[in-house]
């Protein structure tokens, strides 16, 4: 009886160390998923940013309009649509790297340089389009934007 009692106790133990080193094994596997998702989600955004800059160099209707919108030159109606969805695209990318930021898959030091960025992005034709536009996207990132530029009455 007493050497029974004592394999029980070996095999609870063991199990027990087993139960254990399972969970380690599992806190360890999530941190290298939490460090892949990061780094993932940083190669997404940037490749994201790399397609919207490119249009722009293979595009020259596309460079010269921008250049008409940053001179503050009138645009014409079809640029003007133009203007609107590439806006959409810049808005939904600043929108998409607000978001990877909250879920904790954007680094601070990173996501604080993109607020700079977001900062210096105003024309006034942006002004108006945001006016417009900003209530299509999540209230989170309204707020945030709204906070950058506090001088933008919509």
């Amino acid at each position: 009886m007493m050497d029974s009692n004592k394999v029980n106790r070996w095999l609870t133990l063991g199990a027990n160390l087993g139960v254990l080193v399972g969970i380690i094994l599992i806190l360890i596997e999530l941190n290298q998923n939490a460090t892949m998702m990061r780094g993932q989600t940083r190669n997404d955004v940037s490749v994201e940013l790399i397609d919207l800059m490119s249009q722009v160099v293979t595009n020259p209707q596309l460079a010269s309009l921008l250049h008409k919108v940053n001179s503050g030159e009138v645009l014409t109606p079809e640029e003007s649509i133009q203007f609107q969805h590439r806006e959409i695209a810049m808005f939904r990318y600043f929108e998409n790297v607000h978001y990877q930021y909250r879920q904790g898959l954007y680094d601070e030091s990173e996501f604080s340089t993109q607020r700079e960025a977001w900062k210096r992005y105003w024309t006034p034709a942006r002004v108006i389009f945001w006016c417009d536009y900003r209530s299509t996207v999540s209230p989170d990132f309204r707020a945030e934007m709204d906070s950058l530029h506090g001088d933008i009455q919509c």
